[in-house]
């Protein structure tokens, strides 16, 4: 059963390498370069956004892009050493941030500092197995105790440092089984930490089920949002909210319209107006919502299948929140209003979502729980004002992306609405 504290929370995700600037490979002998420091500033940001903790990507030592680790129990020098880590979870407990630490067990990189016997080959093979045929990542043996032992260190290690979680890189890559093995030995020393496995598609529900992970990344409801604001095709949104309904009768997922993998959704969406709906859809349906470090201001980056690819939606930012442009202050203020509302009612993790009106470029969507909380989200896409034709007598308007003035139940075109629901 997953943490209490997990239900509630919403995450600012980073990219550490990237955020702070980092050099894109390591150099041999080089001594620490104190760059983690450089998210301290910005920790008032991720907390006036209403967001109770860090999801940060890889902060170990590694070879260049964080997930071809080479040594977990060290900070990458390109980030610093220890005691810039326990400056980081200090800073955060001042403000009642938690941190959630990004760990590869899957594969590793070539110049793996642990055992080489821990590493698989296949019988008779002259190469150890890669991570879908990336030459530098090389797969750990799962299947053997010892990489067990290995891994279970490793995650009480920073646990015991301050951490309050893992998000587990290419679990769908590791059998389910190994973590079934793993997951118990840490929690019993360690029994509020939360485990996200990411998992790109297939049976989440039974993997979540035969693994005992927390959570998994809900990369079909990422798809399905702006891929329906797209093509105006909400049937695909509602597919994937009936789908995701079932997943929430045993844990809830670990939510997203970006994160370091993917395109960022500023420049996915081929109408910037709909960029709201997403942001709607996030903050008001099931699972624990996370935000992409610029996502909240509106930034673009296109993600591209070469070497290099990734490089525009992991840039640098600068010294201080002071340091940014006007620029991207109204998709922040946005941001801010639906977190803030997430936060009024944190039973959304669990609640489930029935879409009570359903059309092509209209639909109206109750997320609730019981008879007696939900919220109503109105969503628009055609070019004209839309009646939604549910009852809404006794709801509330609580945000919109318009002034909200009017009948609350006339939603303006490419408008979008959030209603309190409060049945007699």
């Amino acid at each position: 059963m997953s943490p209490v504290w997990s239900d509630e929370a919403i995450w600012w995700q980073v990219y550490p390498l990237g955020f702070v600037g980092a050099p894109p490979a390591a150099v041999s002998g080089a001594g620490p370069v104190h760059r983690l420091r450089r998210l301290e500033p910005w920790l008032d940001h991720a907390a006036g956004l209403g967001c109770t903790g860090l999801l940060l990507g890889p902060i170990f030592a590694s070879e260049t892009h964080g997930y071809d680790t080479v040594d977990h129990f060290a900070i990458d020098p390109r980030l610093g050493d220890d005691a810039d880590f326990d400056a980081l979870i200090a800073q955060a407990r001042e403000r009642d941030l938690r941190i959630v630490l990004d760990g590869v067990f899957n594969h590793v990189g070539r110049s793996f500092t642990g055992d080489a016997g821990w590493l698989r080959k296949r019988p008779g093979a002259a190469d150890y197995d890669t991570f879908e045929g990336h030459h530098r990542l090389v797969a750990l043996d799962h299947a053997q105790e010892a990489v067990q032992d290995y891994v279970v260190s490793v995650l009480g290690h920073w646990l015991d440092r301050g951490a309050d979680g893992w998000r587990l890189d290419a679990a769908y890559a590791v059998p389910a089984e190994f973590w079934r093995q793993v997951l118990p030995r840490v929690r019993a020393r360690h029994p509020r930490a939360w485990f996200a496995g990411e998992v790109i598609h297939g049976d989440y529900a039974g993997y979540v089920a035969r693994s005992t992970l927390d959570s998994v990344t809900q990369y079909e409801l990422w798809k399905a949002t702006w891929s329906s604001l797209n093509d105006r095709n909400l049937y695909e949104l509602a597919h994937a909210l009936d789908r995701q309904d079932a997943m929430l009768a045993t844990f809830a997922p670990l939510t997203f319209v970006g994160n370091h993998d993917v395109t960022r959704i500023a420049s996915q969406l081929d109408d910037p107006r709909h960029l709201g709906h997403a942001l709607a859809v996030l903050f008001t349906v099931g699972g624990v919502p996370s935000v992409y470090y610029g996502d909240e201001l509106g930034l673009r980056g296109v993600k591209e299948e070469r070497a290099g690819g990734d490089d525009a939606i992991r840039p640098a930012f600068p010294p201080s929140p002071a340091d940014l442009p006007e620029a991207g202050r109204d998709v922040y203020a946005l941001h801010r209003r639906l977190i803030g509302l997430r936060r009024r009612h944190p039973w959304l993790a669990r609640a489930r979502t029935n879409v009570t009106h359903l059309t092509n470029r209209t639909a109206a969507l109750r997320t609730g729980i019981g008879g007696d909380r939900a919220l109503l989200t109105l969503l628009n896409l055609d070019d004209q004002p839309w009646r939604c034709p549910v009852d809404i007598t006794h709801a509330t308007l609580a945000e919109a992306g318009d002034s909200g003035e009017g009948d609350p139940a006339v939603v303006p075109a490419h408008g979008w609405r959030i209603l309190i629901d409060k049945p007699a």
